[in-house]
């Protein structure tokens, strides 16, 4: 970027102009800060996002995906996935401050972050208070690649704790497919029957896939 005219350099262009005057590329160099050898940091930059489809596909990115692109090293693969935590924790803290479902799309943001790109099964909670703001986030469970051994009593036990009037269920289909399976509707039917004899209502459960998120209840399985 040293041979650029100085009101060129990405820097120097967002100080002036603010960030809204950068490309993609430029936004992303200013992280990144170097390229390597035969490849300059804004063409690294165009690279990663070509990779990934965009900054969508960039802040789902596995740290395992990020170690297979040259030029990324230890470093630069930590600024970036501390990037994606922030983008989560700004998701998160979003719902905390109005009802979850204000912003249904947002929720499924939150959870695409959450749990794209794990190698197992995840069972998430999302705990809400009566106003349905979110409480706390929890990962529940942990399976094997096809299976999450879930125990309601246990969901019912943490929802009692936190004084919860609502949950929302979710979990990821390593697999990469969103579709619900007949194992997760029957699994949401015992949930909802468990937590509704203590008085907590289930909202939704989400299935988190490559890229998707499924709604129960959008599909009306609920």
């Amino acid at each position: 970027m040293k041979d650029l005219p100085a009101d060129q350099r990405p820097r120097e262009k967002l100080l002036a102009r603010g960030a809204a005057s950068l490309v993609d590329a430029e936004l992303l160099a200013l992280l990144l800060r170097t390229g390597y050898r035969g490849q300059g940091v804004l063409a690294l930059a165009d690279a990663v996002l070509t990779r990934f489809n965009g900054y969508a596909g960039l802040l789902h990115a596995t740290p395992a995906e990020l170690a297979g692109i040259k030029g990324l090293g230890p470093a630069k693969r930590a600024e970036l996935l501390a990037v994606i935590e922030m983008a989560r924790r700004a998701l998160a803290e979003q719902m905390q401050s109005r009802p979850v479902f204000d912003t249904p799309d947002r929720v499924k943001d939150y959870l695409s972050l959450h749990l794209r790109g794990r190698e197992h099964e995840v069972f998430v909670v999302m705990f809400l208070d009566g106003q349905h703001r979110l409480l706390r986030v929890e990962d529940m469970f942990r399976g094997t690649l096809t299976q999450t051994s879930v125990y309601p009593r246990e969901v019912a036990k943490r929802a009692l704790a936190l004084n919860a009037g609502a949950v929302v269920l979710a979990h990821n289909h390593p697999s990469g497919v969103a579709e619900p399976s007949r194992a997760d509707e029957f699994l949401t039917q015992t949930l909802k029957a468990a937590l509704q004899l203590v008085d907590v209502r289930v909202l939704d459960h989400l299935v988190v896939g490559q890229g998707q998120v499924v709604s129960m209840a959008e599909r009306g399985l609920l």
